[in-house]
């Protein structure tokens, strides 16, 4: 029987820990999203991909790490997403091939004429992993943080705080209990 609640307690300990680094790591990307929504760690930026692009390699769902670079080192031909405003102050992010790069002007445009600043540039992708982005879209999505990260998280503390008035309130846990 104490061999059972050994192997219970290692296992219950393990999932406790590995929720935490997840809920850590989840608070972690979603405290980094920049002003256009999208989680960025300096030059690095974590795109999901929520509509169709023309490219073959960006599928709706995947997850793209987009490394932004000097305006000098973009070239013409060069596939580049950028962020596009709208009228009412929400951003979009656009992908197409670059025509022209401005260096003097720190901007680049696109060969259908649109034209992007530097603050504007996401970057060129450098990796892919289909249909991640679905799932960390639900996570970080605010009903999603709440259900799967924020809630749990609750019982979690309300499970100590009990545990701990039991300590407490009896001066042994609840093994010595059992065994007395």
């Amino acid at each position: 029987m104490k061999g059972f609640k050994l192997v219970k307690k290692i296992f219950t300990t393990t999932l406790i820990v590995i929720f935490l680094a997840f809920t850590i790591t989840m608070t972690v990307l979603v405290l980094n999203h920049n002003k256009y929504g999208i989680t960025q760690f300096g030059d690095t930026s974590l795109l999901i991909v929520k509509k169709e692009f023309s490219s073959e390699n960006y599928k709706k769902g995947s997850l793209v790490f987009v490394e932004n670079k000097l305006i000098k080192d973009y070239k013409a031909g060069d596939m580049v997403f950028t962020y596009h405003l709208d009228g009412q102050g929400g951003a979009s992010v656009q992908y197409g091939k670059v025509g022209q790069v401005f260096e003097d002007q720190d901007s680049i445009s696109f060969e259908n004429g649109e034209t992007y600043s530097k603050e504007f540039i996401m970057g060129t992708g450098t990796k892919s992993y289909s249909n991640i982005g679905t799932y960390l879209s639900v996570i970080e999505s605010k009903w999603g943080f709440l259900f799967i990260i924020l809630v749990p998280n609750f019982f979690l503390f309300i499970y100590q705080l009990y545990t701990l008035i039991i300590e407490i309130k009896y001066g042994k846990n609840d093994d010595e209990i059992e065994n007395s």
